[in-house]
């Protein structure tokens, strides 16, 4: 650690690196030392505001450079080295030097990992002094942006601040040597945080067929036996959640296969250090009501050392072979508040749901739910991004000026952008509830604190009462109102850095168009760099009774019905819904009720004709359900028609009133004309444009049937598409595409 100085040879050289991506709080510094040790430089090297900064010198220098371009830290993430040669000092030693300060990036702190495999050895080491201790951690893993109260990240600053370290734990938080070298969240059962129950009576409970709500990393967990149905049912009635599936979790990924199956793709991300829940193919063994309806669960694996240690407390003996073992494992919330974190609350909120509440006394200061993602057309795609991703940021390929994004109503995020980065929060919920706008607030305000940023521009939806357009204009600042789907598509493109002209197609279920129209099958076109222009849509519906038409699919069934002619029947096909003959009246006699363009509608409108889904308890689950039973898709000829660039689906639906049209083919019929049908939508406006770049937004694109079916017929016709990568389809990834539009306005210097 320490240097000094001898007269260096006549044009020796120094190589002064700078290090530019995640790289701060995950070890890089006592990463580039071992380097140095191991080529025998002497140097230093320290964390400034653009990253890390080192400065070597000696025969080694170049085989240390080639070192540090091939390896990385375990939680690192290297963006770009900058090599300078400038003269030797003659220095001797190498040293880690305190740090200069932080910019935004590093402001922003390291998304949360999970236990790495040697702290996993040392939890199940007797010989350990970390032996079935549930907090370990170094700096290859733990949490890190759920425990950070402020910047830089230093021990001070997080919620470890008040576990004094012990002797032990201090020397190997001051040795270079040591992988819990300057690991903030290191503690062990002598100095650091203590569960409030034993793993051993939580495994009890567990075993029992009791709930339990579990602190986690991010937040409480609701936890019950998966394969349990009496514990699951009852877990659905205390939580009021009658068919939103759950989420499991397998103690491994070989005891995983009892329960789902995972292509080597999904596999794969399942063993990621995020530990994100990944939607895969469901197997036998769980209870029915787990994903009701549906073909698929969302799965994970553990991602803390607690997680590992209840496993092991639910199997008998070792000796003993076991059945593998799953337990439910969903977000820890009362009806639509935001994910419990605060100790205090759960056990005065969670009393109803849990049968034990588990707590610990190492504070949670960010709430964070899980992450979930899905393979959709070949790669990886977020449903929602939260633990383990944020706040990871995203390189937008260019420097440009500082906005922030308010997102959207419904599972809202916040974007703000610094540079060539943008950092978009974890995901907020949706802003129904008091405690969910409270919870929002609180992280749009330390977002801009963390990182230090004076946007000079807030952009927010068309929406004019959407809460964020509220606090949007709350900020003091000017104010972009951005179309719903040009954000959607300028999301995809900002991430795909896509600068040129471009088609784009956003399908939702809802978003504000101008003057109040009810959007969400889109065609829409962007010039250049400038604006996203709609110039197709799906042919407009009836939407009966507004947003209740998304909540009760047996009305767009009926709208569907008057569509196509077919409105005297629609009654009674759908009688057991007392106001079906009112309704169906009124469609009939007033043509001028307002209509919409949403895809998401004409899903809910097939799945009520076929019978599949005619109310909605969870936002998706009509085209959920339908999804889940399709076989192999195939178009029905004449299935649609396209005039104008309007793309009109009625004779699709017709078809699906055919007698003796059972559930499955009707899907496998619905989703293979909707393929076709945008194919050729989409088809023929690019070979009127001669543009073959195609972005695909909108949160019908996690329909992986529909999804993977467009996209190879796109390919087919000569078209290049491009998903959502690294946000959600959804509205989660609408305060990205809000950021990038305001960016490119401040940019091409028009205001808003």
């Amino acid at each position: 650690m320490h240097t000094g100085v001898a007269n260096p040879p006549q044009g020796a050289e120094r190589l002064r690196i700078r290090v530019r991506g995640a790289v701060q709080g995950v070890g890089f510094r006592p990463f580039v030392y071992g380097l140095a040790q191991r080529y025998g430089v002497s140097g230093f090297v320290l964390n400034d505001h653009n990253g890390v900064l080192a400065e070597i010198e000696g025969g080694g220098s170049e085989l240390f450079l080639s070192a540090l371009r091939r390896e990385r830290p375990t939680l690192a993430r290297i963006d770009a080295i900058a090599v300078a040669r400038v003269p030797a000092l003659g220095q001797t030693g190498f040293a880690i030097r305190e740090s200069l300060g932080a910019g935004p990036g590093a402001n922003a702190g390291v998304p949360d990992a999970a236990t790495c495999p040697s702290c996993l050895k040392d939890v199940f080491d007797p010989a350990s002094r970390f032996y079935h201790y549930p907090f370990v951690t170094c700096t290859d893993c733990g949490p890190r942006f759920t425990i950070t109260r402020r910047a830089p990240y230093d021990r001070a600053n997080t919620a470890m601040s008040d576990f004094a370290l012990c002797a032990a734990c201090a020397a190997a938080y001051g040795d270079p040597c040591s992988r819990r070298f300057h690991a903030e969240a290191t503690a062990c059962p002598a100095c650091g945080p203590r569960l409030s129950h034993t793993v051993s009576e939580i495994g009890a409970a567990l075993n029992a067929g009791r709930i339990v709500a579990l602190k986690g990393i991010g937040g409480f967990h609701l936890l019950c036996d998966a394969a349990n149905d009496a514990a699951v049912s009852l877990l659905r009635t205390r939580k009021r959640r009658p068919a939103r599936p759950f989420a499991i979790m397998a103690g491994d990924g070989a005891g995983l296969l009892a329960f789902a199956k995972p292509s080597p793709a999904e596999h794969k991300l399942l063993q990621r250090s995020a530990r994100p829940i990944v939607l895969v193919r469901k197997g036998t063994g769980l209870a029915a009501a787990v994903a009701p309806g549906l073909g698929r669960v969302g799965v994970m694996l553990p991602a803390s050392p607690l997680h590992h240690l209840l496993f092991d407390a639910l199997s008998p003996a070792r000796h003993v072979r076991a059945a593998p073992r799953a337990l439910v494992m969903t977000s820890a919330n009362v009806a639509g508040e935001p994910l419990v974190i605060d100790n205090d609350v759960a056990i005065r909120d969670l009393a109803r749901l849990a049968d034990m509440i588990v707590t610990h006394d190492r504070p949670i200061l960010h709430r964070a739910d899980d992450s979930v993602v899905a393979i959709l057309d070949g790669a990886p795609a977020f449903i929602r991004r939260a633990r383990g991703f944020v706040p990871e940021p995203i390189d937008l390929g260019e420097d440009g000026p500082a906005v922030v994004a308010v997102g959207a109503h419904l599972k809202a995020t916040i974007c703000v952008t610094s540079g060539r980065e943008a950092f978009v929060s974890q995901h907020l919920g949706d802003l129904d509830t008091a405690g969910t706008i409270r919870s929002y607030e609180q992280t749009l305000h330390a977002m801009l604190a963390h990182l230090g940023v004076t946007p000079e521009l807030a952009a927010c939806d068309l929406h004019p009462d959407y809460r964020t357009t509220i606090m949007a204009e709350g900020l003091g600042l000017p104010v972009l109102r951005v179309q719903h789907h040009a954000a959607h598509l300028a999301a995809v493109a900002a991430e795909h850095h896509l600068r040129g002209t471009l088609i784009g197609v956003a399908l939702d279920g809802h978003g504000y168009g101008p003057g109040g129209a009810a959007w969400g099958g889109e065609l829409m076109h962007r010039e250049g760099g400038g604006q996203w222009r709609r110039v197709g849509h799906l042919l407009p519906i009836p939407l009966p009774g507004g947003d209740r038409a998304a909540r009760q699919p047996w009305r767009m069934g009926i709208a569907a019905m008057i569509a196509v002619g077919s409105g005297p029947e629609a009654a009674s096909r759908f009688a057991r819904h007392r106001l079906a003959a009112p309704l169906a009246a009124m469609l009939a006699a007033t043509p001028d009720i307002p209509r919409t363009t949403s895809l998401g509608r004409v899903f809910d409108a097939a799945a009520a004709l076929l019978g599949v889904c005619e109310e909605q308890s969870y936002e998706g689950q009509a085209a959920m359900e339908l999804e889940a039973l399709v076989g192999v898709p195939h178009a029905l000829p004449g299935g649609y028609s396209v005039e104008r660039d309007v793309l009109d689906f009625r004779p699709l639906l017709g078809a699906l009133l055919q007698p003796g049209l059972g559930a499955r083919a009707g899907a496998a019929l619905f989703h293979g004309t909707l393929i076709a049908g945008l194919a050729a939508w989409i088809g023929q406006y690019a070979d009127q444009t001669g543009q073959t770049d195609i972005v695909l937004g909108g949160g019908c694109f996690s329909n992986r049937v529909m999804t993977d079916g467009l996209t190879q017929a796109l390919r087919r016709r000569g078209l290049t598409p491009f998903l959502p990568r690294i946000v959600p389809p959804n509205d989660g990834g609408i305060s990205l595409g809000q950021a990038a539009l305001a960016r490119a306005q401040l940019m091409a210097g028009s205001g808003p």
